[in-house]
């Protein structure tokens, strides 16, 4: 039996932070005419199906980094499979959800801050936010590209009034919205300090196999936060450009207000892909389709922005270290293990050839430099530099959810349509963040959707460098829009 002891008024303390308008989501929505309300049952805290430990647990110094601070959603499209007939994916996750939360009950705890802001997780039991809704639109009705921005979706992830800050909110929140072809949407909204995407999707899969039967978790939860603290005595043996503190003094692309900036999802299949690979030298022929794809935008970027030359630049891939430590980090582990190593260079030396190959070698290098003691060394500034905020400012941050396998959850409907970020660009940072998403165009055909959020002005340009790698050979003779009197 799901435990509903805690009601909604427990989400209404006064001292909740107040959430202003998110004009994200209204600067994203697609231009298609899809409109729609849903029907929500009212918000209920879904607490672990057994009595749980009351305990505070630390988060790991990789975690508690001020710029994980934010909720992360993220959105599911499934299916009307006939062999579930009968079968109410809302009861069944509701369930699953509880089961699951026995094992991952920190899940079902709150935020709360010690000494030098250091979050605790108080494990205790209250619950996570569960939304039942039902609307009357099909899944054919949201096109054959499934990818964001999607119509509507503050009703298909409701933001409760008072569930969206970090300290003393829910975790994580859920909302299952029953479709009129039998299909439904999953859309979740994590706390991104308990966890990466992959952390993220070990949960869910958990909640998948309990819905599919099972008693437990394959993969048991582990949580020995303590593997990612700081060493004692502290010591930086890295360079970590991606914490310089930069000051944005002209407002290029960071300070511009939200309702003047332009946010387009861009699609890369194969021939897209195959265009761009030519304007790569040769001897980084092998290089990977993300490294081409994020130092082609990256350079587009900077020249819509027209940043003096001298500016410098940088572009951060976040890149897993999983599998970087000796001994391994223990499997059930699902906290954050991620780095940000930024590639660092001025506008100038970045903009002045249309050849992509000096631009590669800075992501290929930035990216290689992530191993078990580039982990340490974050941990050790952390410490050292009380959690410094990482460097946005004149900065492109994409971050790869090709591999985490959030497409792949099965709660018994089999695999989504779609399965990844709820929006193209990161909700904290929409004016330099960006989600690289595995996706569908209209034709069918798989490739990778990347999202982009400019100043309207720079917008147009950026298209326009575009579509000159994707339409030009490199000896065409033809010219981009670059100027460099512009730099």
């Amino acid at each position: 039996m799901v435990q509903r002891a805690h009601t909604l008024q427990s989400l209404k303390k006064p001292n909740f932070p107040k959430l202003s308008k998110n004009h994200l989501l209204a600067m994203a929505a697609p231009t298609q005419s899809l409109v729609f309300t849903v029907r929500r049952s009212k918000p209920e805290l879904i607490a672990p199906a057994q009595p749980t430990p009351h305990e505070f647990k630390q988060l790991s110094d990789i975690d508690d980094q001020e710029f994980l601070r934010f909720q992360a959603p993220l959105i599911q499209f499934y299916r009307h499979d006939p062999s579930m007939q009968g079968r109410d994916p809302v009861k069944v996750i509701r369930e699953a959800l509880a089961q699951t939360l026995v094992f991952y009950y920190p899940f079902a705890g709150r935020l709360r801050e010690g000494p030098g802001r250091k979050l605790v997780v108080e494990c205790t039991s209250e619950g996570v936010v569960f939304i039942e809704a039902d609307v009357d639109v099909t899944l054919e009705q949201f096109g054959d590209a499934l990818r964001p921005p999607f119509p509507c979706l503050e009703e298909l992830l409701f933001d409760l009034p008072g569930s969206g800050g970090v300290l003393h909110c829910p975790l994580l929140l859920i909302q299952v919205t029953r479709l009129k072809c039998g299909g439904f949407i999953f859309a979740l909204r994590l706390n991104h300090t308990m966890s990466d995407a992959a952390g993220l999707v070990q949960f869910m899969t958990a909640v998948g196999e309990v819905a599919r039967g099972a008693r437990a978790p394959s993969v048991l939860p582990v949580w020995q936060r303590h593997l990612l603290n700081a060493r004692d005595p502290t010591c930086l043996t890295c360079t970590h450009r991606e914490y310089d503190e930069v000051i944005d003094t002209k407002g290029t692309g960071t300070i511009t207000p939200l309702e003047d900036m332009a946010c387009r999802s861009f699609f890369f299949g194969r021939a897209e892909v195959s265009a761009i690979r030519r304007f790569v030298p040769h001897h980084l022929s092998q290089s990977t389709t993300f490294e081409v794809i994020i130092a082609c935008l990256w350079r587009c970027r900077t020249i819509a922005l027209q940043f003096d030359r001298n500016k410098e630049v940088r572009m951060m891939a976040p890149v897993s270290a999983r599998g970087k430590f000796n001994p391994p980090l223990p499997s059930g582990y699902y906290g954050n293990v991620l780095a940000f190593p930024a590639a660092v260079t001025t506008a100038g030396k970045l903009c002045e050839n249309t050849n992509l190959g000096y631009a590669l070698e800075l992501v290929r290098k930035a990216k290689k430099e992530v191993n078990e003691e580039y982990m340490r060394s974050v941990e050790d500034l952390m410490v050292i530099r009380g959690r410094p905020v990482r460097a946005a400012v004149d900065s492109f941050i994409v971050s790869d959810v090709t591999r985490a396998g959030i497409g792949k959850v099965d709660f018994g409907w089999g695999k989504p349509a779609y399965g990844g970020p709820a929006e193209c660009v990161v909700r904290s940072i929409p004016r330099t963040g960006s989600f690289y998403i595995p996706c569908k165009n209209s034709k069918g055909e798989e490739g990778i959707a990347v999202g982009v959020c400019l100043p309207a002005p720079a917008m147009e340009i950026f298209v326009k460098e575009l579509d000159f790698f994707l339409k030009n050979m490199p000896e065409s003779g033809k010219k981009s829009t670059f100027n460099a009197s512009k730099l």
